[in-house]
């Protein structure tokens, strides 16, 4: 099943079937259409009043959130279609969502540069605020949780001043303690993804980075630096390749350059990274890694002011 919005404030769903010939339908769009004739105000209550900007589907309740730039967030239930939810949730546009597929806790973070950590009142059918992580005053754009099944569970966000904090939960509770930041992007961070004990990171300095938390600390090392996008990279996405006994993931990246582009990473051997490297990189796309000069000089003037 495959959940798209657009400007329309509408969500539509999907179902497809992966086959040599990928074939799609669309089940349904929530709110509900009525008639022209049988028109209701409840299609217009529960329609965001702006472009809806993310989407996170929590699977053992069935509900997907959806969050806009109307400050709200709203959960669907999908098995009836009904907005069974909705509330305020920032106090300027929500910019990502991301849901903890373990507990229910729901993630948001905003250009009012909070994140917020929100939990579900199921015979209600109600949220509530349970806590508000504010570690910098710039936009919050990008928000994902890294979890394991040692129970460790980091939150991860990425902010336009290019940091990316970082908050790690307590393994009794569920407070999150700020961990530390990490640095290296030059322009702020648009997006971010998780693959194993990995995190991508997406900026307007047109590049992706690859990070690794050291086991039992904070300290979190850029192992890669992927260069050839000629623009800001707006999304990623990733996935685990297992090949005999190497291991090697796909990192999908989406550009405002208009291009989307395919990595290989390839994880060398613990003997072999002893000898001096972590990571070979093989691209499955051959780009040139040029830095458009009207766009760096438009954003050096703006960093000016």
């Amino acid at each position: 099943m495959l959940f798209t919005s657009h400007r329309d404030s509408r969500i539509r769903v999907w179902n497809f079937t992966a086959s040599h010939n990928l074939t799609s339908k669309k089940l349904c769009s929530l709110p509900k259409r009525t008639s022209f004739l049988l028109f209701s105000k409840t299609e217009t209550t529960h329609l965001h009043k702006d472009t809806i900007s993310c989407m996170a589907y929590y699977h053992a309740q069935d509900l997907l959130y959806t969050a806009s730039h109307d400050k709200t967030v709203k959960a669907w239930r999908i098995s009836d279609r009904k907005c069974v939810d909705s509330f305020l949730a920032h106090e300027d546009k929500v910019n990502s969502i991301t849901v903890n597929q373990n507990d229910g806790c729901l993630f948001t973070c905003s250009s009012d540069g909070t994140v917020k950590i929100w939990r579900c009142l199921y015979r209600e059918n109600s949220h509530t605020l349970t806590m508000t992580l504010k570690f910098q005053t710039s936009p919050v754009n990008a928000v994902v949780l890294s979890s394991h099944s040692d129970g460790e569970t980091i939150l991860y966000s990425g902010s336009s001043d290019g940091t990316i904090n970082f908050w790690e939960k307590e393994r009794v509770s569920y407070r999150y303690n700020h961990g530390g930041f990490l640095q290296g992007h030059r322009f702020g961070v648009l997006c971010l993804a998780v693959v194993e004990r990995l995190v991508l990171s997406g900026s307007e300095d047109t590049t992706v980075r690859i990070w690794r938390k050291e086991e039992g600390g904070c300290y979190h090392e850029c192992l890669a630096v992927l260069d050839g996008h000629r623009g800001p990279v707006r999304c990623l996405a990733g996935s685990l390749e297992m090949d005999n006994m190497d291991m090697s993931f796909l990192v999908y990246s989406g550009s405002l350059d208009q291009s989307f582009k395919v990595w290989r990473v390839k994880v060398m051997l613990a003997e072999e990274e002893n000898n001096g490297g972590d990571l070979k990189m093989n691209k499955l796309y051959e780009m040139s890694p040029v830095l458009s000069p009207s766009w760096v000089e438009k954003k050096l003037q703006a960093s000016n002011y």
